[in-house]
């Protein structure tokens, strides 16, 4: 009798983290139940953890292209400046000229040789253009 009573001592030792058959299926322990949690809340992390790193990186890209569009723009804001100040001579020159007559004629002239030449030009490229 006593084998028997080890046997069954034995066995309920070996059933012990298991309960009883339930809906066709074993049920496991609290503490496997436990450890799986344990396992998928620090894949979980993990993840989370990746994900974070991914954003930071890609928040500090962000950043850094912003900075440097700031700068290039702050760049052609002051080229426009320059510019502007370069035009605003240049047109307080022309106003000059053309406050008296014959300066006025001589800048026409300039502008006609001026023009005349970029046709002779153009037409000069389109002929050889059209025999290459």
């Amino acid at each position: 009798m006593s084998y028997r009573r080890d046997h069954r001592s034995s066995k309920s030792a070996l059933f012990d983290g298991l309960d009883n058959l339930e809906e066709g299926g074993l049920r496991a322990s609290s503490s496997f139940s436990h450890d799986v949690k344990e396992h998928d809340n620090g894949k979980a992390i993990e993840s989370l953890h990746d994900r974070v790193a991914f954003l930071k990186r890609l928040t500090g890209d962000i950043h850094d292209e912003v900075e440097s569009h700031n700068c290039m723009l702050d760049r052609m804001g002051n080229g426009m400046d320059a510019t502007r100040g370069i035009m605003s001579g240049t047109m307080d020159r022309f106003k000059k000229v053309f406050e008296k007559k014959s300066n006025r004629k001589m800048c026409t002239l300039v502008m006609a040789f001026v023009v005349s030449f970029l046709i002779i030009y153009y037409l000069f490229r389109m002929l050889r253009y059209v025999r290459g």
